[in-house]
């Protein structure tokens, strides 16, 4: 795909403009962040935290996941105005710059008080993930070590939920493994289809370096490689559903492995990581 190039696209006079409300929402990166918010309630009520204990993780990991995003957008800014990328509300105009800032400092401080409420170690876990997610969006994109961020926050989410839990037991092996894996592929899926915009302004993260197809390959093995711990990891016979699940999860990778510079491959790691969530929460519970 080729580098995007700078232009200006006007409203027509007679459409209103966005409200502040609906550009925050999109500089959020909404889709990503309600997956992960409703993937940490699923896991909740798996473990048992009731009612209040799985709505006190929502809202740590929803300000968690809002500020991610806010700060996201801001910190790509100056490159988004280079590349001309009219889907982004910052870019756009939809939303203030200072508006953003001040909404993910907000967020962050929130999330905060809300993760500490769910135990201090919990609570600890979840701000190192927070702030793994940060380093990512102001550092550590830039780098060969792009994937660590999202690898280590995906981890530590399930621990997030089990530590809350008297005991504070940590989940099992394969849990964490799952999740580590799932999260290294959503980096390598959702920087597909930026590759050259990164490249031209100087974003070179592991996916960058190694190229799409090379990237797209691997987030396939990833995620290939996530699923299988999810059905091979729990004790007892894998079940039908596990079985299907693994054929099911090869096919999607290998469709959207034929179009590795476009959405699809997210897309597609973004069904199978729905369909997984089913074993997951299986897991979690036994």
């Amino acid at each position: 795909m080729p580098p995007r190039t700078q232009t200006t696209t006007r409203l027509p006079e007679s459409a209103a403009p966005p409200s502040t409300v609906t550009g925050l929402l999109a500089a959020c990166h909404p889709l990503p962040a309600a997956a992960v918010t409703l993937f940490s309630a699923a896991l909740a009520v798996a473990a048992g935290r009731g009612l209040s204990g799985a709505g006190l993780t929502v809202a740590a990991v929803a300000a968690g996941q809002l500020s991610v995003g806010w700060c996201n957008d801001r910190a790509d800014l100056r490159r988004d105005l280079a590349t001309g990328r009219r889907d982004k509300p910052l870019v756009t105009g939809a939303v203030p710059a200072a508006t953003v800032t001040r909404a993910a400092a907000l967020a962050l401080l929130l999330c905060v008080p809300l993760s500490l409420a769910c135990g201090l170690l919990a609570g600890a876990v979840h701000l190192l993930a927070v702030a793994a997610a940060w380093a990512y969006n102001l550092r550590l994109k830039s780098t060969a070590a792009s994937w660590f961020p999202y690898a280590l926050a995906f981890g530590l989410l399930p621990a997030f939920v089990t530590l809350a839990l008297p005991g504070a037991p940590w989940p099992p092996p394969w849990l964490t493994a799952a999740a580590v894996l799932l999260g290294a592929g959503a980096h390598f899926t959702n920087v597909l289809p930026d590759i050259d915009d990164d490249l031209a302004t100087g974003v070179v993260g592991l996916p960058q370096r190694l190229g799409v197809r090379v990237s797209a390959a691997l987030a396939g093995l990833l995620v290939l490689g996530s699923t299988a711990a999810l059905v091979l990891g729990p004790p007892g016979p894998v079940t039908a559903y596990g079985r299907v699940l693994l054929v099911a999860t090869a096919a999607a990778l290998l469709l959207a492995g034929r179009r590795p510079g476009g959405r699809l491959p997210f897309l597609a790691t973004m069904a199978v990581a729905g369909l997984d969530v089913v074993l997951l929460v299986a897991g979690l519970g036994g």
